[in-house]
């Protein structure tokens, strides 16, 4: 069975950037539904006892749908703060040396984000030899399926903006750049960063070490629904 994380700030902490009808509605309703699905399709199955993390690797259909979704949100409600973070250390002279700068990272991510045709994410992620690249998927596709690590996403989905921006897609990637939780960021690049995941296919079995990290993740804070 999966549980739903629970949502890492309040539900008014993100205000003005997010609104606290959005955290509703974005969170308890479509985040929860994928929980809730993703449980009654599993039931019964060999997937009712995997982690999500070996579920995405292995399904697909209506359970990978789900699956993938409920990781993709609990990863973008990691990739928020309500305060300002910095990037710094070993993250930024990466962002530097393969981008060229942080604000040439940031004009590339808003301008991906923004041409992304129909629903999907916008994602910073390292390939498996090391380089960090924008990476845009569709619908619930995750760099988990491309053997990618993510460092942080933006979710452009309708229902992740359309109450507070309506249809200004660029306005909302323009305020998430300044929520990202940059410590966050630097805690995955800095745990994979290493021999053990460089070079690797991520989550290849429930035993790879890429999957382990990322089920962390999900089991912080766990509540039932």
């Amino acid at each position: 069975m999966i549980t739903l994380p629970k949502l890492p700030f309040a539900e008014n902490a993100m205000e003005p950037f997010i609104s606290a009808e959005t955290i509703q509605y974005h969170y308890g309703k479509h985040h929860t539904g994928y929980v809730n699905k993703l449980n009654d399709l599993i039931k019964g199955t060999e997937y009712e006892e995997m982690s999500l993390s070996a579920i995405i690797r292995r399904a697909d259909g209506p359970i990978f749908n789900n699956a993938a979704q409920i990781f993709n949100h609990t990863f973008y409600w990691k990739c928020l703060s309500s305060s300002s973070t910095a990037a710094e250390g070993t993250l930024l002279e990466k962002i530097n040396n393969d981008f060229g700068s942080l604000e040439a990272l940031k004009e590339e991510f808003i301008k991906m984000g923004a041409s992304l045709f129909g629903s999907g994410w916008v994602w910073l992620v390292r390939e498996p030899k090391g380089k960090l690249m924008i990476k845009q998927t569709s619908n619930a596709h995750t760099p988990l399926s491309s053997n990618l690590i993510p460092i942080f996403v933006c979710d452009v989905w309708e229902h992740a903006y359309y109450i507070d921006y309506r249809n200004a897609r660029p306005d909302y990637l323009k305020e998430f750049w300044k929520h990202i939780n940059w410590k966050s960021a630097s805690k995955i690049y800095e745990e994979t960063d290493t021999d053990v995941f460089i070079g690797i296919e991520p989550c290849n079995d429930i035993h790879d070490p890429f999957c382990q990290l990322m089920d962390e993740l999900q089991d912080e804070d766990r509540v039932t629904t």
